[in-house]
């Protein structure tokens, strides 16, 4: 069973900027995201696809599984989603403990940051660095999954 624990910040400031290791572009969006779970299409740039299947998050886990699929079928499926599939750069941090990203989103959810960490269930939380903003893994709003729907921009 693949369990996914996560908390999700907003940013206050640039620092983290000087951590970013690797970016990718991402373009995701959702074929399910009813209560109990969603199911997730996602293309990382032009070499990779995947269908994430996750359910509803108790606290800051849920079990998450992920498969590889055709970049070709990723692309039919984005076309099949609920509200309009969102674009990102994923910037990856060598940051420890845990496994930290920051999203960087494009076209209508502009402007908007995000911070998420990782890490392993046995593990505790990691601590929170100084240009973590606000705690907004429990805000629906900055699901992935509302984006699609309700974008930054319309707030």
């Amino acid at each position: 069973m693949a369990v996914e624990i996560e908390k999700k910040y907003l940013l206050s400031g640039e620092d983290w900027r000087a951590e970013v290791v690797r970016t990718e572009t991402l373009t995701q969006g959702y074929l399910s995201m009813d209560r109990d779970r969603e199911v997730r299409v996602r293309l990382s740039g032009d070499t990779a696809a995947f269908l994430t299947v996750k359910a509803r998050r108790s606290g800051p886990a849920r079990l998450e599984y992920e498969y590889p699929v055709p970049v070709a079928d990723a692309r039919e499926l984005l076309a099949l989603c609920l509200g309009t599939p969102l674009r990102k750069h994923r910037h990856h941090l060598s940051r420890a403990p845990g496994r930290w990203t920051v999203d960087e989103y494009a076209g209508a959810n502009t402007g908007l940051l995000v911070a998420e960490v990782e890490w392993d269930e046995h593990q505790p939380e990691p601590p929170t660095p100084t240009w973590a903003g606000p705690d907004v893994s429990t805000d629906r709003r900055y699901s992935n999954a509302v984006l699609t729907l309700t974008p930054y921009t319309s707030w």
